[in-house]
């Protein structure tokens, strides 16, 4: 009798633990993530600023329920003549999701340094090298540093889906360059090239992005 006790409470015991492991394993997070994604970010225009929709894609490691690694970049193919820093704009950031994780949702801040660049940032005009073409146009790319800064919102439909939102100031540091102009000196008719300074600045610009993922 008390052998058979002694076999029912192993059992019992058994089973218990058995189903507690199962419980942590179905619980426990996804340490990876991937996810396409769908961006619009505030740019300078001529007349004030617009509004460039592009996608990408996302990368991110949860070191933990609270903290995690991501890499994402993102391109924009509109053209935009009349910007400040023209051209279609590439985009890639990296850093930290840190926040508080819910059964069906989380909230969290992120902060991601990374690149901008533009195609077409510098413009310049230079003396050509005939009569024909007495004034030459040039356009270079300009890639500089910039900070995504913000919130995410995230949803759960699933353990292996997850559905996101981010708002917030991808902040864009232009460092100081000289450029080129053309001065015409109607006396002779004759053209000089002329370097300006151009001041460094920096702008704040929003930037949303929604996305769909899958965990594993």
């Amino acid at each position: 009798m008390n052998r058979n006790l002694f076999l029912i409470i192993v059992v019992a015991v058994f089973l218990m633990q058995s189903q507690a492991f199962a419980q942590s394993q179905s619980q426990e997070l996804p340490k990876f993530e991937v996810a396409a994604e769908f961006t619009t970010l505030e740019r300078e225009e001529s007349s004030g600023s617009r509004t460039e929709p592009g996608f990408g894609g996302r990368f991110t490691y949860n070191l933990n329920k609270v903290f995690s690694l991501e890499a994402a970049g993102y391109y924009f193919p509109k053209r935009c003549f009349f910007c400040r820093s023209a051209g279609r704009i590439t985009e890639g950031v990296g850093g930290v999701k840190a926040g508080k994780r819910f059964e069906k949702w989380g909230i969290f801040a992120k902060a991601r340094p990374g690149v901008v660049s533009f195609s077409e940032g510098d413009f310049n005009v230079f003396v050509g090298s005939g009569p024909a073409f007495p004034i030459v146009f040039e356009r270079n790319r300009v890639s500089t540093f910039a900070t995504d800064v913000g919130g995410v919102v995230e949803f759960y439909p699933s353990k292996r889906i997850v559905t996101r939102f981010d708002a917030g100031d991808t902040i864009i540091h232009f460092k100081r360059r000289i450029s080129n102009t053309v001065l015409f000196n109607p006396i002779d008719n004759t053209y000089t090239n002329v370097q300006f300074p151009v001041p460094g600045r920096t702008t704040h610009n929003f930037q949303f992005m929604a996305s769909v993922g899958f965990r594993f």
